[in-house]
């Protein structure tokens, strides 16, 4: 069973296989992609750069696969986009971190701290039907640095109007533990509860 801390004043949760089970959707979406525009996906990238936003993540594809000069970065993110959004309806809660939300709605301020787009974020919020239970979400288009920065913790938090240090963040991701770390806030790893 996940915990929250009993010095946490507020919850802020990540997206994506945090709150909601869309990683290998992501996946899929990559791999396709790529092969649309005729190479392969590097694989070993995906959990490396998960918590970047999809714009940022392109030109790192780019990179290890020697593409850069033929395509444009954010032309590939929005198909990647559209990619992910056809399969929107298999998005399935994480139900023991969706229960965390249940429990503690209307007892803590809680917030949404995603490096996804805008549409995609809330496409899931939708899906998984929580989308009445966040006031604040932060999603890539709103800050300049993303995870492993801890700009969109931060946010969260100043937002919520709750000090860093007593906001308890939800994480799945390397980059979005590491975020938290730096926002000096407590975190917890997910994955073990799933």
């Amino acid at each position: 069973m996940i915990n929250v801390h009993p010095k946490a004043k507020a919850l802020i949760f990540d997206m994506d296989g945090t709150l909601a089970d869309t990683m290998p959707l992501h996946f899929e979406a990559w791999i396709s992609t790529c092969k649309f525009y005729g190479f392969d996906y590097p694989r070993e990238l995906f959990h490396q750069l998960a918590g970047l936003p999809s714009y940022k993540i392109a030109p790192i594809i780019f990179e290890k696969t020697g593409m850069k000069h033929f395509i444009d970065p954010s032309e590939f993110a929005k198909r990647k986009q559209e990619e992910f959004l056809k399969n929107y309806k298999r998005i399935k809660p994480i139900k023991p971190v969706v229960n965390l939300v249940h429990k503690y709605y209307g007892k803590l301020p809680m917030s949404i701290g995603s490096g996804a787009s805008k549409v995609s974020v809330f496409q899931s919020l939708k899906q998984i039907k929580l989308r009445p239970y966040f006031d604040v979400i932060v999603t890539a288009e709103d800050v300049e640095f993303h995870k492993p920065e801890p700009d969109t913790f931060l946010k969260c938090a100043q937002l919520m109007q709750v000090k860093p240090e007593y906001c308890q963040v939800f994480e799945d991701g390397e980059r979005g533990i590491e975020a938290a770390k730096r926002a000096g806030m407590m975190v917890v790893d997910v994955t073990p509860f799933y």
